[in-house]
C-alpha cells in the first residue's frame, strides 16, 4: 500500500510542482493580511501616540484601514479577473496579476514622510487587486490540473501556504520590532519582503503548463491532450489519459448542448448551477465569521487582551499561534482531507471551534488579565486558542477553497471561484473593520459571539451540503442534478466512440 501511494505521488509530481508555483501567491495572501503595523515607532511617526499617550480610536481606525484597504482591492481583483481568465487562460492571468501585486508592494515599501500613510493605503489597494485575482484563479487552476484521487490534498495546499504567510509575518514583525525598533525600516522591511514570494511565483509560472480543461473548453484540443498527458506523466494515447480526456470532452459537449444560445444568466441560474453559487458565497461567509481571521489579523491585540502584555510577548505568542496553524493545516491536508471528506471536516471543525471559544470567553469573564506577566488563566486561554486553530485548520480553513474548486463545471468554474473569493474578501473587509472596535467594546463577549456563530450556523450548514470527496470534477453535474448518471454515461461512450479522436499528428 505504501509503495503504491509513493508511486502515485511521484507520478503526480508535476501537478504538485504546479500547485507549489501557483500557491506562492497565496503566501502573499497570508503574509500581507497577517502583518499588522503595531510598532511603537509607527504609532509615534503617524501621530497615533503623542507624548506617550495613545489615541485608541485613531489607533483602531488606522489599524483597521491598513488591513482592510487590501481586502477592498482584493474584492475587485477577484471579480475583475473573470473575463481575463476566461479569455487568456489561468496561467497568463496569474502572471499578470502577480506583476500587479509587485507594483503595489513596491509602493508600500518606499512609503515615508507626510504622504507615507497615503502611499501605504494606495500600495495595499493595488496589492489587494493582485492578491484577490490570484486567490480566485489559483485554486481553479490547480483543481483543473489535479487528478481526482489527490485533488483535495493538492488544492488544500492553498491553506498551508496561507498559514505559512501568516506565520512569517508574525516572526518578521517580531524580528523587526526587536532589532530595528525605530526608523522607516520598521514597515519597509516587512513590506519589501513580499517581493520574494511574488518573484518566485512569476518565474515559476514560466515553467508550468496551462490547464487542460480550459484549453479543451476554448477548442485547443491537441494542446489540451498534450498538457494532460504531461501532467499525468503518461503518453497521449494511454488509456488513463484518453479516458480522462473523454470525460472532460463529454462534460463540455453536454454543457454546450444544454446551454446553446444562452448567456451569463443561464450560467448562474441554469439547472444545478444556482445552488452551487449560493454554497460558494455562504461557505466563505462562514469562514470569515468563525473568528479565526479576527484572531489572525489582530493576534497581538488579542493576546494582549487575554494577558500577554507588551509588544514582544504578544508578538511571540502570535508567532507560536502561526506555527501551530502551519503544522495543523499541513497534517490535515496531507492525511485528513481525503479521509474525513469535506462536509464532516467542516462539521467537526465548527463544533470544536465553538466549544473552545465558549470556554475562552468564560475564562476571560471570570479571570480577567492582570497587568503583570501572563497569569495561569491567561496561559490557559492561549493554549485553548492554539487548540482552536487546530480545529480551524482541519475544516473551515482549507475546505471552503477545496469545496468551491470542486463543485463547478469548466464553463462556470472561474465565475464560481471569483464569486467565492470575492465573498471571502468582502467579509474579510468587514471583519478587519469591525474587529478592533469589537475587541475594545465587547471584551470577552467577542468570543461568545463567534462561538454561537460556529455552533448555531456553520455546523448546521456543514450537514446540508453534499460530499465531494473522491469525485471527479465532471461528476459534480450529476451530484447537483444538472444531468443524470445514465445520460452522463451515454455522453462519455459517445465521446470515446468518435466525438474525440487523438489527432494522428500527436501520435507520431
Amino acid at each position: 500500500m505504501w509503495g503504491n501511494s509513493t508511486k502515485r505521488n511521484f507520478k503526480n509530481i508535476r501537478v504538485y510542482w504546479l500547485a507549489f508555483v501557483a500557491y506562492w501567491g497565496i503566501v502573499l495572501f497570508g503574509y500581507d493580511t497577517g502583518g499588522v503595523v503595531s510598532s511603537n515607532y509607527f504609532k509615534t511617526y503617524y501621530g497615533i501616540t503623542v507624548n506617550g499617550k495613545t489615541d485608541v480610536t485613531k489607533s483602531d481606525s488606522i489599524s483597521a484601514n491598513v488591513v482592510s484597504v487590501l481586502q477592498a482591492g482584493a474584492f475587485f481583483g477577484a471579480l475583475g479577473c473573470i473575463p481575463m481568465t476566461s479569455l487568456i487562460g489561468r496561467r497568463s492571468t496569474l502572471l499578470i496579476f502577480c506583476i500587479v501585486f509587485i507594483i503595489g508592494a513596491i509602493i508600500t515599501s518606499i512609503a515615508e514622510g507626510n504622504t507615507g500613510l497615503a502611499e501605504i493605503y494606495s500600495g495595499r489597494v493595488i496589492s489587494g487587486i493582485g492578491i484577490g485575482a490570484i486567490s480566485a484563479v489559483a485554486p481553479a487552476y490547480v483543481s483543473e490540473c489535479a487528478p481526482k484521487e489527490v485533488r483535495g490534498r493538492i488544492t488544500g495546499l492553498f491553506q498551508v501556504m496561507v498559514a505559512i504567510g501568516v506565520m512569517l509575518s508574525y516572526f518578521i514583525n517580531l524580528g523587526v520590532q526587536t532589532y530595528i525598533p525605530s526608523g522607516v525600516n520598521v514597515w519597509r522591511i516587512p513590506f519589501a519582503l513580499q517581493l520574494i514570494p511574488a518573484g518566485i511565483m512569476c518565474l515559476g509560472l514560466l515553467t508550468v503548463k496551462e490547464s487542460p480543461r480550459w484549453l479543451a473548453y476554448v477548442g485547443r484540443h491537441d494542446e489540451a491532450l498534450r498538457n494532460l498527458a504531461y501532467l499525468r506523466m503518461e503518453s497521449i494515447d494511454s488509456e488513463e489519459v484518453v479516458a480522462e480526456m473523454s470525460e472532460i470532452e463529454a462534460a463540455i459537449l453536454e454543457e454546450r448542448e444544454a446551454r446553446k444560445g444562452l448567456g451569463l444568466k443561464e450560467a448562474f441560474f441554469g439547472k444545478g448551477n444556482f445552488v452551487r453559487f449560493v454554497i460558494a458565497f455562504f461557505i466563505f461567509v462562514g469562514q470569515q465569521f468563525c473568528g479565526q481571521n479576527s484572531v489572525g489579523y489582530y493576534a497581538p491585540q488579542i493576546f494582549t487582551s487575554i494577558g500577554y502584555s507588551g509588544t514582544t510577548n504578544s508578538l511571540l505568542a502570535s508567532g507560536l499561534y502561526g506555527i501551530v496553524k502551519v503544522v495543523a493545516t499541513f497534517l490535515y491536508v496531507s492525511v485528513g482531507v481525503e479521509t474525513l471528506g469535506r462536509k464532516y471536516s467542516l462539521f467537526i471543525s465548527a463544533t470544536g471551534m465553538g466549544v473552545l471559544f465558549y470556554i475562552v470567553g468564560a475564562i476571560l469573564k471570570t479571570h480577567p488579565p492582570v497587568a503583570s506577566q501572563p497569569s495561569p488563566a491567561s496561559k490557559a486561554m492561549a493554549a485553548l486558542l492554539y487548540i482552536y486553530v487546530c480545529f480551524y485548520s482541519m475544516g473551515w480553513g482549507p475546505v471552503p477553497w477545496i469545496y468551491t474548486a470542486d463543485i463547478f463545471p469548466t464553463r462556470t468554474r472561474h465565475y464560481g471561484l471569483a464569486l467565492g473569493s470575492a465573498s471571502q474578501w468582502l467579509w474579510n473587509f468587514v471583519i478587519s473593520q469591525i474587529t478592533p472596535k469589537l475587541i475594545t467594546a465587547l471584551g470577552y463577549k467577542i468570543f461568545i459571539m463567534f462561538a454561537t456563530i460556529n455552533i448555531g450556523g456553520m455546523a448546521i450548514f456543514s450537514l446540508l451540503i453534499p460530499e465531494t470527496k473522491g469525485k471527479s470534477l465532471e461528476e459534480m453535474d450529476v451530484i447537483f442534478g444538472t444531468i443524470s448518471q445514465d445520460d452522463r454515461r451515454a455522453h462519455i461512450e459517445k465521446t470515446r466512440g468518435g466525438c474525440y479522436l487523438i489527432p494522428l499528428s500527436l501520435t507520431q
